[in-house]
């Protein structure tokens, strides 16, 4: 017997079955009941229905197999199933990649206000952080990279830290702009949900519901992010202790082996923990555990999350490239000869003035940006939930809408009381 949201017992309900007390028609009474034919043990008892067997009268025919239920809960696209509910942005089944872009997306334009809005404050933070690191630290550190990297005597601990000089700029731009995205998802989770529900929020409202985690989540924010600093460090020790050792070329090269394989596996940890931040949110997880929801909800799906993670980050490139490129080019034609010889590398210093115009532009691309990578990690979040645990049950629940909900189902299942915005 079969349990799963969305089946029913083979065989027909009880109030199908003939009444055996009664004798039938044209039947002696003396003369025992034929016996009746059977598949297995729980056939013995219950019979199919009258309009299942054949004129030939050879026999019933074999039961009818109910189509496979979708693996969320029983609601499907399929001629023998009814259409997923869809309160809002999206449908209440298992989402295909395009609904899960598309989702993002929709999010942004039905709740506009408070998402941007958000989505504005997060930006003007991060680009300018990352505007005054360039100007105050990075205008020295190109000098000095400079200096060291013409030299040929250099040493190897010169020559590595010329090298983290020169990484710098762009890890350091990274690194905030990943905190951004983890800070904005956290965020608009909240908002992402009841956008689910076909329910708005303001942004008061989702602030509320954000406030009570904001501890837990910088906590996250500091600790994945050395997690995947301390996979990296940890493949390179062996070959920078050869470097320092004096075997200089072998160390390099074991180092640069050891940082490549690192660096493979903290993306792997990465992808396995992305989903974190809307765990922790909506389950009202601490650190640790919400760490795990997403180890646990990931397992067997790496492949498709990286790959969707992917394409939003292919989405998020091109929508900021188009913001971007005009804003910089603007911001060259201000700073002159001296921007084009700092792109390039030519000179360790540029203006303020170029600085501040680049980082207007960053403002306005990640305003845009960050909702559709915060808006697919949530559906993400919700679709592994559908998958594994049937989430749209529960959603079609909040939402007042009908389901068919199985005997026992959600037992032992993580709370989607936050989902509903209560």
């Amino acid at each position: 017997m079969n349990d799963t949201p969305g089946w029913a017992p083979p065989g027909s309900s009880p109030s199908d079955e003939p009444d055996h007390g009664a004798q039938q028609q044209n039947e002696p009474a003396d003369q025992p009941a034929p016996e009746q034919p059977t598949w297995g043990g729980q056939w013995a008892r219950r019979q199919p229905p009258p309009g299942r067997w054949t004129a030939s009268g050879r026999g019933p025919t074999p039961p009818q197999v109910p189509p496979a239920p979708t693996p969320g809960g029983g609601w499907g696209t399929g001629p023998h199933q009814p259409p997923a509910p869809r309160p809002g942005v999206i449908p209440l089944r298992p989402l295909a990649v395009s609904e899960i872009l598309n989702g993002a997306v929709a999010i942004m334009r039905a709740h506009w206000r408070t998402v941007l809005g958000i989505s504005l404050i997060v930006s003007i933070v991060v680009q300018g952080l990352i505007t005054a690191a360039t100007g105050l630290w990075f205008n020295d550190a190109r000098g000095n990279e400079s200096n060291v990297l013409d030299d040929r005597d250099v040493t190897v601990s010169q020559a590595m830290r010329a090298v983290g000089a020169a990484l710098g700029d762009s890890g350091v731009t990274l690194l905030l702009g990943v905190l951004g995205t983890i800070v904005t998802t956290a965020l608009l989770t909240v908002v992402t949900a009841r956008a689910v529900l076909g329910r708005s929020v303001s942004t008061k409202e989702a602030w509320g519901g954000a406030r009570p985690h904001l501890l837990q989540l910088c906590g996250l924010l500091l600790l994945i992010p050395a997690i995947a600093v301390a996979v990296i460090a940890a493949g390179m020790t062996p070959g920078l202790l050869l470097a320092f050792a004096g075997v200089h070329s072998e160390g390099a090269a074991l180092a640069s082996l050891g940082g490549f394989a690192a660096a493979g596996v903290a993306v792997w940890l990465w992808v396995r923990f992305s989903l974190a931040p809307p765990a922790l949110m909506l389950e009202k997880q601490g650190i640790i555990k919400a760490l795990r929801r997403s180890f646990k909800l990931v397992r067997g799906a790496w492949g498709r999350v990286f790959g969707i993670q992917l394409l939003a980050v292919v989405l998020v490139f091109i929508v900021g490239a188009i913001v971007e490129i005009p804003t910089s080019l603007i911001a060259m034609v201000i700073g002159g000869d001296n921007a084009m010889d700092w792109l390039s590398g030519e000179s360790v210093s540029v203006s303020w003035t170029f600085l501040i115009v680049v980082g207007v532009g960053g403002v306005i691309s990640s305003t845009i940006t960050f909702p559709i990578s915060a808006g697919v990690t949530a559906l993400l979040y919700m679709d592994q939930r559908i998958r594994r645990e049937a989430l749209d049950l529960e959603l079609a629940r909040a939402a007042g809408m009908p389901g068919d909900p199985a005997e026992g189902h959600g037992k032992d299942q993580p709370t989607v009381a936050s989902t509903s915005g209560n």
